[in-house]
């Protein structure tokens, strides 16, 4: 399996990267990928496009993408205009404070964008300035590393959360972006399909879900390819993997079952498909989220 999953270290002290005004080709792009950590992806120019879960975006000057964790996506640049983008991750774990007599959390943004598939926001020019300037501080502060630099970055980074979590595209549908891609119906059926029966196996197959879609299975095979960057076994597969991770960080369902309702054969595939996919077992994955503390970073 040639899925790619972009690996970061849920231990690592200080749970953040940052890639400041990167130019992406398409030879240089990765291809697409998940991963356990929360993205932010601010375009400065060129274009290209975006596959984020089942949704198709446009990406251009201006343009920010939250992309939440354990969340299947895939960047296509334009040849002729590559674009440049700074894009900052981090776990979860680097957005924890104490309770302030309310419910909120610095992931608002994220859970919001998932909830609404509201991964794209056109900013305006005044947003555009906050962002940029914000991510020329965490720039300059990952550059000089001054005394308490790795505080200031978690800060910043706060702030942009809370700032993101502000926006009038997450309270009205003003900067919501549809899919701008035409994606046929029958492709955006297949996808939804694959997400509502994830424990239905048999249903999963190229062969069945083309029967559904009324294509051939090479005509399904090649376009699902080409708009998804995965075949569709690499894609299921990841699907199921994400689904257990949920599960697994949101209860205490056994391991059996678990395999069971996202549509593994038996607990031992499931087992070795989720160690070779995320390098941790689901036992020791499902320890990572238990009691999680906020961390302290060295400086």
């Amino acid at each position: 399996m040639n899925l790619y999953r972009r690996t970061f270290d849920n231990q690592a002290p200080f749970p953040f990267e940052f890639e400041y005004k990167d130019t992406k080709t398409a030879q240089s792009e990765l291809p697409n990928h998940w991963h356990d950590w929360y993205e932010i992806a601010y375009v400065y120019s060129g274009h290209g496009t975006f596959f984020i879960d089942q949704s198709y975006f446009d990406a251009g000057p201006g343009d920010l993408f939250l992309i939440p964790a354990n969340t299947i996506h895939y960047s296509f640049p334009e040849s002729d205009n590559p674009k440049t983008a700074t894009a900052l991750f981090f776990n979860a774990a680097f957005t924890y404070s104490a309770p302030l007599g309310d419910a909120y959390t610095y992931l608002r943004a994220f859970e919001l964008a998932k909830r609404y598939k509201a991964y794209r926001h056109a900013l305006q020019s005044d947003e555009q300035a906050v962002v940029s300037q914000s991510f020329d501080l965490i720039q300059r502060e990952l550059t000089e590393q001054k005394a308490g630099y790795r505080q200031a970055v978690q800060l910043e980074v706060h702030r942009l959360l809370l700032f993101f979590s502000r926006l009038s595209g997450f309270t009205t549908s003003t900067s919501i972006s549809p899919d701008v891609l035409p994606v046929p119906d029958w492709m955006k059926f297949i996808l939804q399909t694959i997400d509502e029966q994830l424990q239905n196996a048999p249903l999963l197959r190229l062969t069945e879900l083309a029967t559904m879609a009324n294509v051939s299975t090479a005509h399904l095979s090649r376009s699902f390819k080409k708009l998804t960057g995965m075949n569709i076994t690499e894609y299921v597969t990841a699907k199921r993997i994400i689904r257990a991770k949920e599960i697994l960080q949101h209860s205490d369902q056994n391991i059996a079952d678990i395999a069971y309702d996202c549509g593994f054969e038996s607990t031992t595939h499931f087992h070795r498909t989720f160690k070779k996919l995320t390098g941790e077992t689901p036992a020791s994955y499902r320890q990572l989220f238990i009691n999680p503390k906020q961390r302290s970073f060295s400086t």
